[in-house]
């Protein structure tokens, strides 16, 4: 039999079937082209793992720690994300001024001019 890469989804296909008994392993085996070891180790490795479907995921200390220190920091990125932007506008608004307060300087060199 040449060597196949199989999904797991085929692996776990070929345990059910073979926990089944509707048919015999070697006719199973003769199906899928497949060895009666490999078939006996997916047959076992999917027993032994099956539980795991019905199992809730906790989160471990750690895990919780983690995400609790994620949340906080993406709360410190929005607050100063906010303050810069107040920052960037205030800026503006002050370098506006500044220009501002310069043209009537300008403005006053135009009216010499008008003057003669």
């Amino acid at each position: 039999m040449k060597r196949r890469i199989w999904t797991s989804k085929q692996k776990s296909q070929i345990a059910l079937e073979d926990l089944s008994e509707q048919i015999d392993i070697s006719t199973l085996c003769q199906k899928y082209q497949v060895s009666q070891t490999q078939c006996y180790k997916w047959r076992d490795l999917f027993l032994a793992n099956c539980q795991q479907s019905f199992e809730v995921k906790k989160q471990s200390q750690k895990e919780q720690h983690l995400e609790s220190e994620v949340s906080k920091l993406r709360n410190i990125i929005g607050d100063l994300t906010i303050e810069l932007k107040k920052a960037n506008t205030s800026y503006e608004k002050a370098k506006i001024a500044i220009n501002n307060t310069q043209r009537p300087g300008i403005a006053g060199h135009d009216r010499a001019h008008q003057d003669r």
